[in-house]
């Protein structure tokens, strides 16, 4: 059985080869520290990266899914404030009409002045119809305008559902049609109060009752929507949370996967260190190559 023969070279090329597979894990080592993340490139961990990318992907529709949510419920807050005050108008003018009612010998004098108070609420109401969020009248529908009711009380909206995404395949309704809650034209909570400021000022009783029952019909109206706006938001806050929810379980996972344990990481960087420095050491005393060496 014959053996190779071993040269100064060979055992040169050798160690080196050895030296530079040491340097190259001590380095790697290095750099998973100073950056903290053991992929630092595809080639890292290709299956790793693979996964870090489909987690990036869903975080990123997670965090969407949050800004949609947190924008309709901008929208349904405003929504919800208005109805509040709406509620509060129409209640006043109802008073107003049943004060009216009760005060069938009341002079003119009165009755102007619960007509006068009648005209600025139905101004109140056409502000509060008109409320925006960010320059959307949350009762305009789809409309580009910046108004849901003219001065007039006649609708320049353009009906349509203002919907947000909230979740895979899932939208949700974030404003209010404003014809289904304030009316429009004639039949419009404007003409009613236009209407009882009339019959106040007339003094005509059957139609200042006829104002009580509209008024009661447009409180039962504003009501049903006030609801139906806070269940949506009940919904859209509940989808906000588990939007949140779940981007937070995704950047854990993404974390085990591209984030180094710096206590193992630095165990491992002062091994390689070791192993390294032993392998300089080796090399130094047993490669010491004589002129004689060189000259085979």
């Amino acid at each position: 059985m014959s053996i190779g023969r071993v040269t100064q070279r060979m055992l040169t090329e050798g160690s080196l080869s050895n030296l530079q597979q040491g340097l190259g894990r001590l380095a790697k080592v290095q750099e998973q520290l100073s950056t903290g993340r053991v992929i630092n490139r595809p080639s890292d961990n290709p299956t790793g990266t693979t996964a870090a990318m489909r987690l990036r992907s869903s975080m990123a529709d997670q965090a969407q899914y949050t800004r949609n949510a947190q924008d309709g419920i901008g929208w349904l807050t405003q929504i919800d404030t208005a109805l509040d005050s709406t509620t509060s108008t129409v209640r006043r003018a109802r008073d107003l009409a049943l004060q009216g009612a009760n005060a069938a010998a009341a002079g003119p004098v009165s009755r102007e002045a619960l007509a006068i108070e009648v005209d600025g609420l139905r101004q109140s109401l056409l502000s509060q119809a008109n409320t925006t969020y960010l320059d959307s009248p949350v009762f305009g529908g789809v409309t580009a305008g910046s108004v849901a009711y003219d001065a007039t009380g006649t609708y320049v909206g353009t009906v349509g559902d203002v919907n947000r995404r909230i979740a895979s395949g899932v939208q949700v309704k974030v404003d209010s049609n404003g014809p289904d809650v304030f009316g429009d034209g004639a039949t419009s909570a404007f003409a009613e109060l236009e209407a009882l400021s009339t019959a106040l000022r007339a003094g005509d009783q059957a139609g200042i009752s006829a104002s009580i029952n509209t008024l009661n019909a447009r409180l039962d109206t504003i009501t049903s929507a006030r609801t139906a706006a806070g269940a949506r938001f009940q919904r859209i806050e509940q989808a906000d949370l588990t939007a949140s929810d779940a981007g937070m379980s995704l950047e854990n996972q993404l974390s085990m996967i591209e984030n180094a344990d710096l206590a193992a990481t630095t165990v491992d960087l002062k091994l390689q260190e070791v192993a390294y420095q032993a392998s300089l050491a080796a090399t130094s005393r047993v490669m010491q190559p004589s002129l004689l060496d060189f000259l085979r």
